[in-house]
């Protein structure tokens, strides 16, 4: 019989297991999940990446725990797996064995990415209102299929952007638009750049100008990568607090990491004297631009671009150092471990 500790994460700690009752836990979930509350499976969830990552499990546990994941109905575990998978993303999606994690995730995600659909429209273009959980739920389905690369999710994506193209009236169902437009951008021509670039100078609506900035930093081409960084900062085009969030989106997207890292460092000086008396919107940049640092070389320019600049926002870079040391510990120790178990797994 399985142990369950901090009942619906009453206590502000995790809770670790030996591997025989993490292994009944998992079992529980796959046989039947409904048995262990929402709550205790969105922190079993929690709590296994983070152990992993930190070393105090094998790391195979967090990737077999996800398999259950085609029966889980709630959105509570389906956020802090994708918040996890997210997290590892950002370790993994520059090592050559990438396609097999990835492959892997679209493999737990799919079954339930069908069975949700998309959000469906009525004849007259309205979209129908699901409940709050259920919008929430599949929002978070469809970013992790879209995300790790499932077809049939790139091909609506791409359908809907090109429809909102051709016939100039946006059908795209408002809680995934950002979804949609970052896919459309990252898959399809400049064109289709250019266009959001244009619909962005011509909303006036505030929340879909920032959806649309950020759709903008989702590119694959880097010389497009490197204008928008660049008008970001010298021209009145991009509103001041936008600057910090275009330099963070860059830096999310696999083709923009080293961008948006030298563009930090070339112009710190600019950035530091705008934002500097800020001190949330400089720790946000800080922590934006390093957090996917995870080469002994990238934890090197870290050092150095520090000793270099002493003086300026010294807490948020002395827990950016922690987190990149972190980055490159984990590569070091567990990458090679995550990748065999992954290799060894079936393809189920």
């Amino acid at each position: 019989m399985w142990l369950l500790g901090n009942i619906n994460q009453t206590g502000y700690f995790r809770v670790n297991y030996d591997l025989h009752n993490w292994r009944l836990l998992i079992q529980q979930l796959m046989i039947n999940p409904t048995i262990i509350s929402v709550g205790n499976r969105a922190g079993l969830i929690d709590d296994v990446f983070n152990l992993a990552r930190a070393g105090y499990l094998p790391q195979s546990i967090p990737l077999q725990i996800i398999c259950y994941l085609s029966e889980e109905d709630e959105f509570l575990p389906w956020h802090a797996a994708s918040r996890a998978l997210y997290q590892l993303d950002k370790l993994l999606d520059r090592t050559k064995d990438y396609s097999i994690f990835s492959s892997y995730v679209l493999r737990q995600v799919e079954l339930k990415y069908h069975k949700l659909g998309w959000p469906s429209v009525n004849a007259d273009g309205s979209f129908l209102q699901a409940t709050y959980q259920t919008e929430e739920l599949q929002r978070a389905v469809i970013m992790l299929a879209c995300s790790f690369g499932n077809k049939h999710c790139h091909r609506q994506a791409v359908s809907l952007v090109s429809e909102w193209i051709s016939s100039n009236k946006n059908r795209i169902p408002p809680n995934v638009r950002d979804i949609v437009y970052c896919t459309g951008v990252s898959l399809m021509d400049e064109d289709v750049w250019e266009f959001i670039w244009m619909k962005f100078h011509s909303s006036m609506a505030i929340s879909e100008k920032k959806v649309l900035l950020e759709a903008l930093t989702c590119s694959d081409n880097t010389y497009l990568l490197n204008r928008l960084l660049n008008l970001s900062l010298s021209s009145d085009l991009v509103p001041d607090q936008d600057v910090i969030d275009i330099i963070i989106h860059v830096g999310r997207n696999p083709h923009g990491r080293r961008l948006a890292w030298r563009y930090f460092r070339e112009k710190w000086d600019i950035l530091n004297s705008r934002y500097g008396e800020a001190l949330f919107m400089n720790s946000k940049l800080i922590s934006g631009v390093t957090e996917f640092l995870n080469t002994e070389s990238e934890l090197s320019e870290l050092k150095d671009f520090i000793q270099m600049n002493n003086g300026g926002a010294v807490s948020a870079f002395t827990r950016a150092l922690e987190i990149v040391k972190a980055n490159v510990k984990w590569h070091n120790l567990y990458k090679e471990q995550f990748f065999q178990w992954l290799k060894k797994s079936p393809n189920d």
